[in-house]
């Protein structure tokens, strides 16, 4: 099975703190959907962003799709292959409404009007978000702006799906709406959700980050490609 993240003795620190993450180590195959958990301050949102490069480690090692990512330009494919759904969406949507919102990522690849305008509609439709198309961004429900966030993400046609936090605050029937989409993706997943109920539905395998490291959940599913 393709190999799509391998992250080898990451430690990070934030200037005055001692190290969020120390020695990890995560592998992430074609297909594989896992979901990570540990307390607030463990260092889940932070591994995301230096999946993507928006952080940089102190140490370790960061391969991507086959290839060492060490600087910015390298991180660039990355960022187009990997799509991050931040943990608050007032972080992602930034444009008026929202099929310029989903329209952005497609805009930047390259892609003509033409195509974009196509891209935009198939994503609405796939997430059976048409009805928001035109509605500006920072007027709809949280619920709504997190199924935006995750179109604008879906448009730029990622090999995997970085979720932090996805389900939080949703109602139940936007929740099981959002379980619904996930499932029928065929995204390898990296998943950080509190909710134990919304992991066992979206994701195969759970891990547990701790100490800077990660290992396999008391609540693991099956096998993996973690290494402890």
């Amino acid at each position: 099975m393709p190999l799509l993240f391998e992250l080898t003795g990451i430690r990070f620190a934030y200037p005055g703190r001692p190290p969020v993450l120390n020695g990890l180590n995560l592998r992430l195959d074609e297909g594989e959907r896992i979901a990570l958990t540990g307390p607030n301050g463990a260092g889940k949102s932070t591994l995301l962003h230096i999946m993507v490069g928006l952080l940089r480690p102190q140490a370790g090692t960061v391969v991507a799709f086959g290839a060492p990512r060490r600087n910015e330009r390298e991180f660039h494919e990355v960022r187009r292959r990997a799509g991050l759904v931040f943990q608050d969406p007032d972080d992602q949507l930034f444009c008026p409404t929202v099929a310029e919102d989903i329209a952005f990522g497609p805009l930047n690849l390259g892609r003509s009007t033409a195509e974009v305008l196509e891209i935009v509609d198939r994503t609405l439709a796939r997430l059976d978000l048409s009805h928001l198309r035109d509605r500006v961004t920072h007027k709809l429900s949280g619920g709504e702006k997190r199924l935006v966030s995750l179109a604008t993400v879906l448009a730029m046609e990622p090999d995997v799906l970085l979720l932090d936090e996805p389900g939080n605050g949703l109602d139940e029937k936007t929740r099981g709406r959002l379980v619904r989409i996930l499932s029928e993706l065929p995204h390898a997943l990296v998943v950080i959700s509190h909710d134990a109920s919304f992991r066992r539905a979206v994701t195969s395998h759970q891990y547990r980050l701790h100490d800077g490291r990660i290992g396999p959940s008391a609540t693991h599913v099956g096998g993996g490609a973690v290494e402890p």
